[in-house]
């Protein structure tokens, strides 16, 4: 047997792996859990060390940076699971009985524009939360920095557990049985319009960048809700705001010019990998929730490597170094000289 042909049955072998493909499945139906998990253990970990290992910052600029990565990565986490996870059990409701769900066009499901439909459903959850993450964000940073770094704000701070209406309504809402089938029905009645299908259709061929459209999308909305939150906050030092700001929007924009350049550099070695793993699992009436799976993880694993292992030391030195550069410029100028 020649190499290339053991090379080839190698292959075939590992992209036909129950265990590979049960993951693919699984990152296919729960696309913003994934991301929002690979987000919380970056955050409390990777960034955590780059920005602590950052050369010349100033002490406190580092542990507000640190608190920031700390509490965006838990609150994305607990939105997503209250809030993303019962689209994605909705819509995966959907998937396994179209007949029950979609009156009127039961033979739109499985279609390449119904993944692309149900997958915006899924992963576009974490847009609309961007707002509320960053609010709750900004009021978790001072906890954090009492907590942690014996930072103490001198405003005192409404934490949620005061919030009884909150917890009642945590503690009463069950997003099983019922409430996943009225929410399947919901969402069912959106998919039976046939406008958004034709729209879907019409964008179908699309499915490989939706989801990094949607996470850049998310990414500015909440850079840019975070930089208005923090300007705001009379919980946060003044002196310390704008280095905080400058950071994430210079995380920000770095992710998204770094993060879409790499796509696309690999982006043609993914296609003709997508291809390859097509043309072997042909037969698997699961073969487009891998290919889902693969077109989330991707983007995933780029933006996550960038943002939060490459970029943290430089944004933290960057945001220090253009918020004393300002501050400098800034300062009225004294002229030495009298009487001329």
């Amino acid at each position: 047997m020649s190499i290339q042909k053991i090379s080839q049955n190698y292959t075939t072998q590992i992209l036909k792996n129950k265990t590979l493909l049960k993951g693919l499945e699984k990152i296919s139906e729960h696309g913003t859990s994934f991301t929002a998990g690979t987000s919380l253990i970056m955050s409390l970990s990777v960034r955590l060390l780059a920005i602590n290992s950052t050369p010349d910052v100033e002490k406190e600029n580092k542990q507000y940076a640190m608190a920031n990565s700390i509490c965006s990565g838990l609150i994305k986490f607990g939105m997503v699971e209250a809030i993303a996870l019962p689209i994605e059990k909705a819509v995966k409701n959907i998937d396994n009985n179209p007949q029950k769900f979609l009156k009127n066009s039961k033979h739109f499901a499985g279609t390449k524009a119904y993944k692309l439909v149900t997958q915006m459903f899924k992963l576009g959850t974490g847009f609309l939360m961007a707002i509320p993450k960053s609010m709750l964000t900004i009021a978790l940073i001072p906890v954090i920095m009492d907590k942690l770094f014996n930072q103490k704000e001198k405003t005192k701070l409404n934490t949620l557990p005061q919030n009884t209406s909150i917890q009642k309504k945590n503690k009463n809402t069950n997003f099983t049985g019922n409430f996943t089938n009225t929410l399947s029905k919901g969402i069912g009645k959106i998919l039976d319009n046939k406008d958004i299908q034709n729209l879907a259709r019409k964008f179908q061929n699309k499915d490989k960048d939706i989801a990094k459209h949607i996470s850049a999308g998310t990414d500015i909305l909440l850079t840019s809700s975070f930089a208005y939150q923090t300007a705001k906050s009379d919980k946060i030092k003044e002196n310390r705001k704008k280095a905080l700001i400058y950071n994430n929007v210079i995380s920000t924009g770095i992710t998204l010019g770094l993060g879409y350049g790499i796509d696309n550099i690999i982006k043609k070695n993914t296609n003709k990998f997508i291809d390859k793993f097509k043309q072997i699992n042909l037969a698997d009436p699961k073969l487009q929730k891998y290919v889902e799976g693969i077109n989330i993880l991707r983007p995933a694993v780029i933006f996550a490597v960038i943002y939060y292992g490459i970029l943290p030391m430089f944004s933290t030195y960057m945001a220090e170094r253009i918020d004393k550069f300002i501050e400098k410029q800034n300062k009225p100028k004294t002229d030495k000289k009298y009487g001329a």
